[in-house]
């Protein structure tokens, strides 16, 4: 396991491109200073032992010294003592709908990022369940298998997008099913399925797999995301919104979030049904939810100690300050001794 200690420090990486552009801005400004007072070749034959590339060698050097010096500073850590602790909590998983309608702007900035975020504060309040995460549109995907590492969940939210299932669709059923099978099997009375979608174009069979999930002790809670009153769906190409999606007959598409499914879901399990409308408590009822579950008593294993890894940074710092104090900006006079063309 891999983590730093510090990770504010690793902002001062910012400072890199920055100082990158200022030593650019200065070699322009001397190369026009030079010009001004006169002939470029005339000048250079004036201070002939000075050597622009040696300078930039010397410069760039500094540069990675202060790169290994900040990322020091942030202090690299290495798991080195994996141990096996007991943990009690219950078993959620989080299937994300990440159908092209997610897109729709009628919650800001989109349903999609909405959910996102909302997935992100439940993370947050999370301190001993395990969690799992599923995307689905057309078809249902584990994107995440059952885990306490909370870290890895926030990375793999970060992958998420509508571009990760290539078929679309809102398969509601088939993300039920396959949350069923990725619980286990001992734990009968202490998992729970999130569901976070507008519940458009649901395809058949959503309330079945919903009736099944409640016979095996599932609650669901199902998390609308959207308005009944509808948005259109923008149309992206390489990053950009070049309009919006129509119909065959060239009409806008307009989606609208579907509640009546989405309740209809989570009732069939003693779950809940909430709407999402960008404040904070939603979530808060949300956990609220999952803490009234029956938990349970499980095993995990987790890095209990690490290594610090700075002092292999500084070295490598120190050790290119070192050349780069030795490096001189004039020319090498046993170089300059060859001349090959005359």
């Amino acid at each position: 396991m891999f983590q730093f200690e510090n990770e504010q420090y690793l902002w001062g990486l910012l400072l890199i491109p920055i100082l990158f552009l200022l030593y650019w801005m200065n070699r322009q400004w001397r190369r026009k200073a030079i010009e001004r007072f006169g002939d470029a070749g005339l000048v250079s034959r004036l201070i002939p032992d000075f050597s622009e590339r040696k300078q930039a060698v010397k410069t760039f050097l500094y540069m990675f010294a202060l790169v290994f010096i900040i990322i020091a500073l942030a202090n690299p850590q290495l798991g080195s003592k994996l141990e096996k602790v007991q943990r009690k909590g219950i078993d959620v998983m989080v299937a994300i709908d990440v159908s092209k309608s997610m897109m729709a702007e009628d919650v800001q900035p989109t349903r999609l990022d909405r959910a996102k975020q909302l997935l992100s504060r439940l993370i947050d309040g999370m301190s001993n369940d395990r969690i799992g995460i599923i995307v689905f549109a057309g078809h249902a995907y584990l994107q995440m298998p059952l885990t306490v590492d909370y870290a890895a969940a926030k990375l793999f939210l970060q992958t998420i997008n509508t571009d990760i299932v290539p078929t679309q669709g809102t398969a509601i059923g088939e993300a039920i099913e396959l949350s069923r099978e990725s619980f286990e099997e001992e734990s009968e009375k202490n998992r729970a399925l999130i569901i976070i979608s507008d519940g458009e174009n649901h395809e058949e069979g959503a309330i079945a797999k919903a009736e099944e999930a409640a016979n095996e002790g599932i609650k669901v809670f199902a998390l609308g995301v959207g308005s009944t009153e509808g948005s259109s769906i923008p149309v992206y190409m390489q990053g950009r919104k070049v309009g919006y999606k129509q119909d065959r007959n060239g009409q806008l598409v307009v989606s609208k979030l579907n509640e009546e499914v989405l309740k209809e879901i989570a009732d069939k399990t003693g779950g809940k049904y909430f709407l999402i409308k960008g404040a904070r408590n939603e979530i808060a009822s949300v956990i609220d939810e999952l803490n009234n579950i029956e938990k349970r008593d499980f095993e995990d294993y987790v890095f209990t100690d690490y290594a610090d890894q700075f002092q292999y940074f500084i070295g490598f710092a120190v050790l290119l300050m070192i050349l780069g104090f030795f490096t001189s900006e004039r020319k090498s006079g046993w170089f300059s001794r060859w001349s090959l063309f005359q």
